[in-house]
């Protein structure tokens, strides 16, 4: 008997829930084939409750969390990101914090989400932000006032990686869906552009 997931590979077992025969790629500690530890992994998730953190029992046939035979999922990271978006449209917003050009032309692209829409625009005001730092550290530094400018001078030169660091930091979060806070800039668009 073969595995019914792989061709022509022998079968080692069969799975305790559906008697499918299954290999020893597909077998784990718990006995089961793919299919029905994807389907508890499923109904798991969706019997947790949110506010308690209490999980329902398994109502599958045959295995159960009490006795072990089916593994828990894990909890798994906050999206707020729409499944249904693009990942061509998340990695343009994402190379939007980065490179400036790029948010502005993600608000240009017809099939965006709320999610997307709010990402280009904290991309736009990150890159805005920065650059409105870094003038005026310029200013400073150029103006003849003995302490503040030489002080100013000092920053300039760790403006640039700490751009790259963060700029990278939250466009991976976009990119993966997350939820995204650009601290200064994420409250001024939720104040004064409440339909991003």
């Amino acid at each position: 008997m073969d595995c019914f997931f792989h061709a022509r590979v022998p079968a080692v077992a069969n799975c305790p829930t559906c008697s499918k025969g299954i290999c020893a790629t597909c077998r784990d500690s718990s006995g089961l084939c793919p299919s029905c530890r994807l389907a508890a992994r499923i109904e798991g998730a969706s019997s947790q409750t949110t506010l308690t953190g209490g999980r329902a029992p398994y109502r599958g046939g045959g295995a159960s969390y009490e006795s072990g035979a089916v593994v828990p999922p894990r909890a798994a990271a906050v999206s707020v990101g729409d499944p249904l978006d693009p990942v061509e449209s998340r990695a343009l917003v994402a190379l939007g914090y980065p490179l400036l050009p790029l948010a502005l032309l993600s608000l240009l692209e017809r099939r965006r989400s709320r999610f997307l829409k709010r990402a280009a625009m904290q991309a736009i005001g990150f890159n805005l932000a920065f650059a409105a730092f870094w003038g005026i550290l310029q200013l400073m530094s150029s103006l003849a006032i003995p302490w503040i400018g030489v002080e100013s001078a000092i920053l300039i030169p760790f403006l640039v990686p700490l751009f790259l660091v963060a700029s990278v930091y939250y466009g991976v979060k976009t990119w993966h869906g997350d939820e995204v806070r650009v601290p200064i800039v994420t409250d001024w668009i939720e104040e004064h552009l409440p339909a991003a």
